[in-house]
């Protein structure tokens, strides 16, 4: 729809087009002013904002050919489509991660949408990779935080701007789900299931030589895969959550008294059950996915004895669209 006031005059010749007049799209009057809205000034507007052709159209009809206006105009509409759509569910999306060169900064995000389909798209995995390019440099330590900074690659736009922009080009409610960002080790990542699912990892070693050593770098990444497929609950089982290891054991208690064993004894029956919970769902004490004759602690002691140097694993993170 074209603005009150604004008049689209067409023209109509039946000679052939020069160059210069195949380049005109409109001319238009707007408030006593005729402007010529051209395709490379259209095009100019799409390469900035990533809009529609018509919405870029419209936008520089509704601001007499002003593109620093007509841009600030689509983000406006970009900002209501947004919030148009804030209220649908968004349970697809991708995991997108970035490692420094030296492997010692290392970020992992997820992006959340409404379809596989908008998941694939360039546009969004674009969005991805720079959200993740930003959070290397940012921090900020939430999504909401994350939202108001501005793009550092381009301190005209904040990442909510670029975040209204993808709304408003794909049509589907998008957002940052969550980010961590590791860089007091060696990091290294993994990407699996077309972008669904993505783990990080942070080792720690006394030299520079063992990080870039081959059985370095492939005892990572198999933490890595091994994280992905196991789904660990923390490395170590005095970091389990100390109220998921009660609830467990609760559960554990009442299991047995239902059984028929009286309560002193079900105490006692206990411990051994939660050592293999422990066993299950601490990093150090899972078996091994590729080997599971060995665990990953046994992991870490071949390495250790190999390189000659101590090696721990200090943290991971592990997300999953939908999770």
């Amino acid at each position: 729809m074209l603005g009150r006031g604004l008049r689209s005059v067409l023209v109509h010749m039946n000679r052939p087009m020069t160059t210069q007049m195949r380049c005109c799209w409109t001319v238009t009057e707007h408030e006593g002013r005729t402007v010529n809205i051209t395709s490379q000034m259209v095009k100019e507007l799409r390469d900035k904002t990533n809009a529609g052709m018509m919405d870029c159209k419209k936008a520089l009809t509704e601001t007499s050919g002003d593109m620093e206006k007509a841009i600030d105009l689509l983000r406006q509409k970009g900002l209501a489509v947004a919030q148009k759509r804030a209220g649908r569910a968004t349970s697809e999306g991708l995991v997108e991660t970035l490692i420094q060169a030296d492997g010692k900064l290392g970020v992992m995000v997820e992006v959340n949408c409404e379809t596989d389909f908008v998941a694939k798209s360039d546009a969004f995995i674009d969005f991805a990779k720079n959200v993740a390019l930003h959070v290397a440099e940012s921090g900020a330590t939430s999504p909401a935080e994350l939202m108001e900074e501005k793009f550092v690659k381009n301190p005209a736009l904040s990442i909510q701007d670029m975040l209204n922009e993808l709304v408003a080009k794909l049509g589907e409610n998008s957002g940052v789900k969550r980010f961590v960002k590791f860089n007091e080790g060696v990091v290294e990542t993994y990407i699996h299931a077309g972008g669904k699912l993505g783990v990080m990892v942070e080792l720690s070693c006394a030299s520079d030589a063992v990080a870039k050593s081959a059985d370095f770098v492939e005892f990572a990444k198999n933490i890595c895969m091994h994280v992905a497929a196991a789904n660990p609950v923390s490395i170590r089982r005095e970091e389990v959550p100390a109220d998921l290891a009660e609830r467990e054991r609760n559960i554990f208690i009442q299991q047995a008294i239902d059984s028929g064993k009286p309560a002193n004894i079900a105490e006692k029956m206990v411990g051994g059950k939660m050592d293999r919970f422990f066993a299950e769902s601490c990093l150090l004490e899972q078996k091994f996915v590729k080997n599971p004759d060995l665990s990953i602690q046994d992991l870490l002691k071949e390495l250790v004895a190999k390189v000659g140097e101590e090696i721990s694993i200090k943290r991971f993170a592990r997300f999953q669209v939908g999770a």
